[in-house]
């Protein structure tokens, strides 16, 4: 497999297969939420937007980076997503980095939005696929962020190696820029457990497939069958 990381902005052509890599803690959030019970993820441009969607829909749940705010319901924190009973409903997502990467790739035929709770069921679902070349959106940090880049790394590691170990990778995220803001209450709207959430390697069976639906980019989660049952599409 043909693996490039990639920047937000230095994505010059829309890829074939994009994997959108946002670890602390767009993705883990995401993650999250469909444990949690959410139906679907709506990915949104920016925080206006999100608002105007939860205003026609006053069920969504909307999700923002930073500090609680008018309209929205909760902030990008796992560990304050995880008591949160999300059954059935919508989400409505918009972060600084995640959603940005995601919607940056929304035309590609296969976009996955990841981070290490879910690195081995996108390894898994990059694995049945037939396509030789995979752009990982590394988003954070201008696609500097060492936490995104080394879970990237490790999911294309484990796309072609399944032996692959994590915990080389999850040592670079640990000792990472956006751990250590996160550790000392730097960003606003984080939890003292986010960290720790967020370098939990394949908590959850599924990956997460966004694709358009009309006029919204949706995120879904997708589980895939038993290995013995995988066959290349």
């Amino acid at each position: 497999m043909d693996a490039r990381f990639l920047g937000i902005a230095e994505l010059a052509e829309v890829p074939s297969v994009a994997v959108v890599v946002d670890v602390m803690r767009a993705f883990t959030v995401a993650a999250w939420a469909f444990a949690q019970g959410a139906e679907k993820i709506v990915l949104a441009e920016s925080l206006d937007g999100a608002l105007a969607l939860k205003g026609d829909h006053p069920d969504w749940v909307a999700i923002k980076d930073g500090p609680p705010a008018p309209g929205f319901d909760t902030v990008n924190s796992p560990a304050l997503l995880r008591s949160m009973d999300l059954g059935g409903r919508t989400v409505v997502q918009k972060t600084t980095a995640g959603t940005v990467g995601a919607l940056a790739v929304k035309d590609a035929p296969l976009v996955l939005c990841a981070s290490f709770v879910v690195a081995e069921a996108t390894a898994r679902l990059l694995r049945t696929r037939a396509s030789d070349g995979v752009t990982f959106v590394v988003t954070g940090e201008d696609g500097r962020a060492e936490e995104d880049l080394a879970c990237a790394q490790y999911i294309a590691r484990r796309a072609t190696d399944a032996g692959t170990a994590a915990a080389a990778f999850l040592r670079r995220a640990a000792t990472s820029r956006a751990a250590a803001d996160l550790a000392n209450g730097v960003r606003q709207g984080s939890h003292p457990d986010d960290v720790a959430l967020c370098l939990e390697v394949d908590r959850f069976p599924f990956a997460m497939v966004a694709a358009q639906e009309g006029s919204l980019t949706v995120l879904r989660p997708r589980t895939l069958p038993p290995l013995t049952d995988v066959a290349p599409v």
